[in-house]
């Protein structure tokens, strides 16, 4: 399925969570902490939308809708909720 958002939403990809610490020590998936760092799949239809398919972006941690597509996550999200572009 293709997902293409509309207006000023932007769908991103999350980053994989470490699953091992440091030490060696396995983390459950329900403990895992949920990233904050994805990667811009595509954007809206918005002129507004500064950020390009492929950048890195810092997005607020509560913003958003999951979305499971082929055994990857996706997250949809507002525009304004990005916070920053990782370079």
């Amino acid at each position: 399925m293709k997902i293409i958002p509309l207006g000023e939403r932007v769908l991103l990809k999350a980053a994989k969570t470490e699953e091992k610490t440091a030490s060696g020590i396995y983390i459950p998936q329900a403990a895992q902490e949920k990233t904050q760092i994805a990667t811009v799949v595509a954007v809206g239809t918005s002129e507004e939308i500064t950020v390009k398919v492929g950048q890195k972006v810092l997005h607020d941690k509560y913003a958003g809708t999951e979305i499971k597509d082929g055994g990857e996550d996706y997250l949809i999200l507002n525009y304004q909720d990005i916070l920053a572009v990782i370079e």
